[in-house]
């Protein structure tokens, strides 16, 4: 980036903080915060409700440039860029708002802090995995509330402030604002022969890190996809491209050519998940969206835990993804990524089966299925009413 576009740049957010500081303070009372464009999936069903129920405006300030948000905010939503440096630092150090939402963890923990304000910091989840394995230790701990997707996050949340002596937050039974999205746009799908001019569709989307399947395996498993005759969609997690990006290169760079094979880089994902016949996964969040938003099955890579907490198993709750894994989809160990093809036409031979599965579990550890967006605007709306 040249000096110059680095000033403009600057410049921007310097002055989308200047204009969100300058809104009267009685305006300033709903905020989201948003890291980039690909969370307003997360935060749309709650805007919408809040809209559409309570009549709210409600002001948006993203990280990035590009959020089709920021540059074409629908009706009732006033937006700002702050960037990711040091005017996202202002930002929140310096907060004057009744209430902030965001899907961003760890807050106060590194250098992103709480308003000495009195700001109310609501906690959105942008995936349905449990608290205590994937997240940092600690990660939600200074959060006032947690818009909870089910009744694991109530359990794991209470029995973490047990064993630190915390708080009690407010945990509100909220839902998963993208599964009501992804359940209402699917539709059913369709049942391919498998041959050579209608081929079973597979989209791979792991979680990142060195155990992750594109870090560790990525080459393999493509490859015997490939080899199985289905199409391959690739969808890394976006830290994968930040941390990793010759990982991705390399895929390209070998499979490229390859008509069956696609890369799928987009933020949202939407395209390549309401497509896709199986998923192929690891540890990922993205796999309970596919199983409980289109109850379809999944093929999980045998690989490590992802662990980011090594209290996790203090409190005792096994996490919801672990327990469910071989239910809603078929395990499968990283010496045995030679029977992918096979596996994934049987899995969409018995794709009733992860269907039935699908459907109980999410009925079960999911709140408020297809209106979890009327779920939180009302507890928002009580906050900001009071």
């Amino acid at each position: 980036m040249s000096i110059l576009s680095t000033l403009q740049r600057l410049k921007a957010e310097w002055t989308g903080l200047r204009k969100f500081k300058s809104v009267p303070r009685d305006e300033r009372r709903l905020v989201i915060y948003s890291e980039g464009g690909g969370y307003w999936t997360f935060f749309e069903p709650v805007f919408r409700a809040l809209r559409d129920e309570f009549d709210h405006n409600v002001l948006y300030v993203t990280s990035s440039h590009l959020d089709p948000v920021f540059l074409s905010p629908p009706e009732g939503l006033r937006t700002y860029c702050v960037g990711s440096g040091s005017f996202r630092t202002i930002f929140f150090s310096s907060l004057d708002v009744d209430v902030l939402v965001m899907t961003m963890p760890d807050l106060q923990t590194f250098h992103i802090k709480r308003s000495p304000l009195p700001v109310k910091y609501v906690y959105l989840h942008h995936s349905m995995v449990s608290t205590h394995m994937a997240y940092r230790r600690g990660a939600f701990d200074h959060f006032d509330a947690i818009l909870c997707v089910g009744p694991h996050h109530v359990d794991e949340n209470r029995a973490w402030e047990q064993l630190k002596k915390l708080p009690r937050k407010q945990l509100i039974e909220h839902g998963y604002s993208r599964l009501d999205i992804i359940m209402m746009e699917a539709v059913p799908a369709p049942r391919h022969t498998g041959s050579e001019s209608d081929p079973i569709r597979v989209l791979v989307a792991p979680t990142w890190g060195d155990h992750a399947i594109l870090e560790a395996h990525g080459h393999e498993v493509v490859r015997n996809l490939l080899n199985g005759g289905v199409q391959v969609t690739v969808r890394p997690q976006p830290h994968t491209r930040i941390r990793r990006p010759e990982v991705i290169d390399d895929l390209l760079s070998s499979f490229g050519q390859d008509p069956r094979f696609l890369l799928d880089e987009d933020g949202n994902g939407r395209d390549s998940l309401l497509s896709a016949d199986v998923m192929v996964s690891d540890w990922s969040g993205a796999a309970l969206e596919f199983s409980f938003g289109l109850e379809r099955p999944i093929i999980f890579i045998d690989v490590p835990k992802k662990v980011l907490n090594p209290e996790f198993d203090r409190i005792g709750l096994e996490p919801l993804e672990v327990q469910i894994r071989s239910k809603i989809g078929i395990v499968l160990g990283i010496d045995q990524l030679d029977r992918l093809g096979a596996l994934v036409r049987s899995s969409v031979a018995e794709s009733d089966v992860f269907k039935s599965a699908a459907q109980q579990i999410r009925e079960k550890w999911i709140f408020n299925n297809g209106r979890s967006g009327s779920a939180a605007a009302t507890y928002l709306h009580s906050l900001v009413s009071n």
